[in-house]
């Protein structure tokens, strides 16, 4: 074959490599719906097993933002594939989806089979965590719009559910309980305001405050939780109303968007431990609780709306399933969010 397109900086035989290594990795995500095999011009997936009276199709796509500069200066490329699956997964549950396929884009400035392999690594992690097969992808090289050690992602998935089972929080009334799930940590929202504070305070990745229990760097490349399966067992025992996805925009902006338009929530802060890394953050740059919740999820990855008498309830199943779960607030009459301390 020709040299003539990676004297333009596309190296071909590096794609061929990279898809190589990363086809082991593909194999752990399969599912017996999956047609086909790696290397496809599209992926297949058969629906034809399922008996849903009213089948809906869920589908979200997302990326992981400025998380990926972490990662390109701790050169760690592993777990930021778990970020991307965890961010579009978590926002079809979001809506009463059972995840069914994951597809990946990568776009790089140069293509490092070994460095694309690690990623993929890190989607198929995520993927096998959720339930989905990873049934298709594109890694693009692009010399001319990243620099060679840079690259960029972005997912989508598609969910399943039965239309009377799609969660929508119409019936969400005043006086219903809200859980809260643990989160992993930062997740993958607010690194920009992240990486800024870390600038003007002048601290290193590898630096090991007196807080954490490692270096910011490990503390804040920890891969966000992934709730598919929490989520696909608690629904057959407790009805769950509404659900927040607690990302960008924190409590203030996802919590609203679970509820009707007349209810708002109200938040006891007292009623789980703020992680250290938060705490960190907002002694580092002086930011208020009202900074802090608009921005990061705070400890909270997911909310769930559910009626007050299964509140005990779900709280076991979600404990024996091996999640961190706290009753967090409950919905209120009046709109908007209130933190309440104490």
């Amino acid at each position: 074959m020709s040299d003539i397109y990676k004297a333009a900086g596309v190296d071909v035989h590096a794609g061929y490599q990279a898809v190589e290594l990363m086809k082991k990795h593909i194999k752990r995500t399969d599912r017996p719906e999956v047609l086909g095999g790696v290397g496809a011009f599209a992926g297949l997936f058969d629906l034809a097993g399922f008996s849903y009276d009213q089948p809906v199709l869920i589908s979200g796509t997302d990326g992981v933002g400025t998380k990926l500069k972490l990662a390109f200066e701790l050169n760690q490329h592993d777990t930021i594939g778990i970020d991307l699956v965890a961010m579009c997964v978590n926002d079809v549950i979001a809506q009463g989806a059972d995840p069914l396929f994951f597809l990946d884009y990568i776009a790089c400035g140069r293509n490092i089979p070994e460095q694309i392999e690690q990623i993929v690594k890190g989607i198929a992690d995520g993927c096998v965590e959720s339930g989905a097969a990873l049934i298709g992808g594109e890694t693009a090289e692009m010399p001319d719009m990243y620099q060679p050690d840079e690259y960029d992602l972005a997912g989508f998935v598609v969910g399943i559910a039965n239309k009377p089972d799609l969660i929508t929080g119409q019936t969400i009334k005043a006086g219903d309980c809200i859980i809260g799930l643990a989160s992993s940590g930062v997740h993958a929202n607010g690194f920009s305001l992240v990486r800024k504070i870390l600038a003007d305070q002048q601290l290193k990745l590898t630096d090991v405050p007196e807080q954490l229990d490692r270096s910011i760097g490990e503390s804040l490349l920890i891969p966000t939780r992934i709730y598919a399966k929490a989520f696909k067992a608690l629904k057959s025992k407790v009805t769950i109303k509404g659900i927040s996805h607690i990302t960008g925009g924190g409590f203030y902006e996802n919590i609203p968007r679970a509820l009707p338009d007349h209810l708002g929530a109200v938040i006891q802060l007292s009623n789980w431990e703020i992680p250290a890394i938060f705490t960190f953050l907002k002694d580092q740059a002086q930011l208020t609780n009202s900074d802090l919740f608009g921005v990061f999820n705070m400890g909270i990855g997911m909310a769930m709306v559910i009626d007050a008498e299964q509140k005990d309830l779900a709280l076991q199943l979600l404990t024996d399933l091996g999640e961190t779960a706290y009753h967090i607030g409950e919905v209120v009459a009046e709109t908007g969010v209130k933190c309440i301390e104490g």
